[in-house]
């Protein structure tokens, strides 16, 4: 072993850097922003500046800084579960993992003030989300129940009606509130599967999460059943309002969701992974195919 594999490095590695806001999160908060801006009904030829800062905004900068904030909060459970880690293999040396996290909640709060007084409140709401789930004394990640209801409203939710609301310059009407609201809450078992990654570290550190409580397969369960009852509340209201077409497409992407979750059931910790890959990119696909319906209401 060298003398320098054995001095602890002063400076993070610039691929770890990345690694610590992972990029392959930052897609369901920018889909969902743009699903709010096609439902807002206003022609984004004219707005395609707003939209894209948004979509930048709540991807890879405030969506990165919750993953920065919850891998310095996380350090020690990830210590368990994934030592690669940019912290705990210390490629992110001392506390630069909180300087990463601080630097990027100023960035995001600069760069939603770009975006208006709705763009700038709603960064200020997803940043206390984001501290409020990872940070001690709050810290709702150790729920089950709130931890990931709160990651599906901020994932989901709070960037879909952002969306609206940049481009409205107002407060979404109803229809779009309610749809937004519905796949945030059905998000909250998506949440619930992406914890079965962390089951033993999560066991360990007293994090409790649906999967560590119930087991895999409840828990398995219980996430797919929240997110089938939310598309199937949100087929009922496309029927309402008067979008029978947008409807049955939902319906049908659900249908190929249930197919999924058959084989998820059979393997729920191992096949978790392959459902994110393939049950998710349906359910997102439906949250489209509502936003257009949306447009066409206004």
């Amino acid at each position: 072993m060298t003398v320098s594999a054995l001095t602890p490095r002063l400076y993070p590695e610039p691929r770890a850097m990345l690694r610590l806001i992972k990029p392959i999160t930052w897609f369901p908060p920018i889909w969902a922003y743009l699903c709010g801006s096609v439902s807002a009904g206003v022609p984004l030829a004219g707005h395609w500046p707003l939209v894209l800062l948004g979509m930048i905004l709540s991807g890879p900068v405030v969506c990165g800084m919750s993953q920065a904030a919850n891998d310095w909060c996380d350090r020690h459970v990830d210590a368990v579960n994934e030592p690669d880690r940019p912290i705990p293999s210390g490629r992110i040396p001392g506390r630069w993992g909180l300087w990463i996290a601080l630097a990027m909640t100023g960035l995001s709060l600069a760069m939603g003030a770009a975006l208006g007084p709705w763009g700038f409140y709603a960064t200020v709401a997803g940043v206390l989300a984001a501290w409020a789930y990872s940070a001690e004394p709050v810290r709702l990640k150790r729920s089950g129940w709130w931890g990931p209801g709160l990651v599906g409203l901020s994932y989901e939710g709070l960037p879909w009606f952002t969306g609206a609301a940049v481009l409205l310059g107002a407060a979404p009407r109803f229809e779009v509130v309610a749809i937004a609201l519905l796949y945030a809450l059905g998000a909250h078992g998506i949440m619930t599967l992406n914890d079965f990654k962390a089951l033993e570290g999560d066991r360990q550190h007293g994090v409790r999460s649906l999967p560590v409580v119930l087991g895999p397969e409840v828990a398995a369960r219980i996430a797919c059943t929240v997110m089938g009852m939310a598309q199937a509340l949100v087929v009922a209201l496309l029927v309402v309002f008067g979008k029978p077409w947008h409807a049955l497409a939902v319906a049908a992407l659900i249908v190929a969701q249930l197919a999924a979750m058959r084989v998820l059931f059979r393997d729920p910790k191992g096949k978790a992974p392959w459902y994110n890959g393939t049950g998710v990119v349906l359910y997102v696909t439906g949250m489209m195919v509502s936003a257009f319906a949306l447009r066409g209401l206004a």
